[in-house]
């Protein structure tokens, strides 16, 4: 069906633009990925920016549900409503580098197509300056901005749109057209673009984004336009299976030559990405000590919520930064894994799944730095903030393997981790869910875990390992209430073993100890304790004592969880 086109930015434009670029972006995501060659030669630029917009559209499609529930059909929302819901999605919704990036440039549109004022910020003078911001937006954003990149794109895009006079059609159809030309430019601006004979995949997709803008107020798609160089441009929804698999053939042999590396070969090994509630002074502080750790810093927001992405060594130091500087949350942290461009210099092609990953549900900052460096894919789980399955989706996405060994970690995640494992295998992944119910569990597992071997035989053996783990945790009561082992109150220190209340104590050492000694009862080799940041180092310490003094040949090993909910965690083995 023919697109009626919008006349002016109104909610029922921004509702359309959404809708239409995620399509074009549906349409374009394997190419997009397939010439993904910077900053990180991971091959999902296409993906992230897919699953932003997506976040966006879901948000925007809930203010107009909202509406026609509450007012009838005949009740519209605002621009402001569907401008904001935009931002908001994306925002909470922004995936790697480029999807960040993208969630700031629709954030920065949404500031001047909603602001207050006498002149209208709905026609094309409105979107010129909505471009003109939301370009300079992103660049701010960014701690070293880098030409040849989508951020060149923006800008190109909004400098061609202060050239443009008329309607919105007029002026999106020259902000595409100057973002296409920058991007056919973007090879001979950034070297490794140039070696790949490929033009920049998050500029790309930027042009995908904007050439649905311009079908929004014309109602036509902008005609293709090969761009010069190794590596012809060809818009999103329009090219060949041909020009998909010779983009894909051009960024492959590029990342297989030593010459041909992506940038940071050698740096860091970790993408970190959370929510931030933080002010903007926080934030600020934040910047600097993230730029401190790492690289492909952006932090993106405002009005107290944030998206932080940075690409580090030490996921743990990343987190505990946002700790200080605020309350983050939706923390995502992706370990590139041995043998991708960081450790090898694109020493293979970095599109390639590797052949089996882990993903892990952990309840603490601490647990998901450990998690990391042991090569998974960490999902953290906050108190009373449990993941919901499409979050864990998203993890088995990004680990980019064909098998995955899912832990949730969590006996109340089992109906969810199922639920996220079918989906999987609908895309095609092979997933096995083992029901840890304790991260404990979970650490006695990935020790086990070897990938070389058959999937089948790894899984059984992280399964065993697992089932043989006996767990506790120790934690405050909130409340008054009936347990397996009598009345507590508010206040009061129980020690729950498998789950359920074996202690009610008034001392966090005298509990945990008698804890232990229950769990030790029945034997064991290896004692795993876990404190939560409320949880005194003395506990830990008399712990340990106490396993040296009264249980031979028993080994103790202590970890730092961070704001985990209990106040210890406990795995017997």
């Amino acid at each position: 069906m023919a697109q009626v086109p919008q006349t002016f930015f109104d909610a029922l434009a921004v509702r359309t633009w959404c809708g239409l670029a995620l399509e074009t972006l549906g349409r374009a995501r394997e190419e997009i990925d397939a010439i993904n060659v910077y900053p990180v030669a991971d091959g999902d630029t296409g993906t992230n920016l897919y699953l932003t917009v997506e976040s966006a559209v879901a948000a925007v499609e809930a203010v107009f549900a909202a509406h026609e529930v509450g007012a009838g059909v005949s009740g519209k929302p605002t621009l402001a409503d569907a401008a904001g819901a935009m931002a908001h999605g994306a925002l909470i919704g922004a995936q790697g580098n480029s999807g960040t990036i993208l969630a700031q440039l629709l954030r920065g549109m949404a500031q001047v197509l909603t602001a207050d004022g006498e002149t209208p910020h709905t026609d094309g003078s409105g979107l010129r300056a909505a471009l003109r911001h939301a370009a300079d937006s992103a660049r701010q954003a960014v701690a070293h901005p880098v030409e040849g990149t989508v951020l060149t794109v923006a800008s190109a895009a909004a400098d061609a749109a202060e050239g443009a006079e008329g309607d919105c059609g007029a002026v999106a159809r020259a902000a595409y057209e100057g973002a296409r030309t920058a991007l056919a430019a973007t090879p001979g601006q950034l070297a490794v673009l140039g070696r790949a004979g490929v033009v920049d995949a998050g500029g790309r997709g930027l042009v995908a984004v904007l050439a649905a803008l311009v079908e929004t107020f014309t109602g036509q798609t902008p005609r293709p336009v090969a761009s010069s160089g190794e590596q012809a441009y060809v818009p999103p929804g329009t090219g060949t299976d041909a020009d998909a698999r010779t983009a894909r053939g051009s960024a492959d042999q590029a990342a297989a030559g030593d010459d041909c590396a992506a940038p940071q070969a050698g740096g860091p090994a970790f993408e970190v990405i959370y929510l931030l509630e933080a002010d903007d002074a926080s934030v600020q502080r934040l910047r600097s000590r993230l730029d401190a750790l790492g690289d492909s810093l952006v932090v993106v927001g405002g009005d107290g919520l944030w998206n932080v992405h940075v690409h580090v060594d030490d996921a743990g130091a990343a987190v505990e930064a946002g700790v200080e500087a605020g309350r983050p949350y939706r923390i995502r942290i992706t370990h590139f894994g041995l043998g991708d461009v960081h450790t090898t210099g694109g020493g293979r092609p970095p599109r390639e799944r590797v052949q089996r990953a882990v993903v892990a549900v952990v309840p603490g900052e601490g647990l998901a730095g450990l998690y990391s460096e042991a090569g998974a894919t960490a999902v953290l789980a906050r108190p009373g903030e449990r993941p919901a399955s499409g979050e864990l989706v998203d993890a088995v996405r990004r680990a980019h393997a064909h098998e995955v060994v899912l832990l949730p970690n969590d006996a109340d995640l089992r109906h969810t981790a199922a639920a996220a494992a079918e989906q999987a295998r609908a895309e095609g992944i092979r997933v096995a869910l083992i029901p840890t119910r304790s991260a404990v569990q979970g650490i006695a597992a990935l020790a086990v875990h070897e990938p070389e071997r058959r999937f089948d035989e790894d899984v059984v053996s992280m399964t065993s390992a697992a089932g043989a783990t006996r767990y506790a945790e120790v934690v405050v009561a909130e409340r008054e209430s009936w347990t397996m082992a009598g009345i507590c109150q508010a206040g009061d220190v129980l020690g729950l073993v498998e789950g359920d209340v074996a202690v009610i104590g008034s001392d966090v050492t005298a509990t945990a100890e008698s804890v232990l000694d229950r769990m030790l009862q029945a034997g064991g080799e290896l004692v795993t304790l876990v404190l939560g940041d409320d949880a005194p180092q003395s506990v830990a310490d008399r712990l340990e004592a106490r396993v040296r003094e009264s249980y031979l040949a028993v080994d103790t090993v202590v970890y730092r969880g961070g704001r985990q909910g209990a106040l210890l965690l406990i795995g017997v083995e």
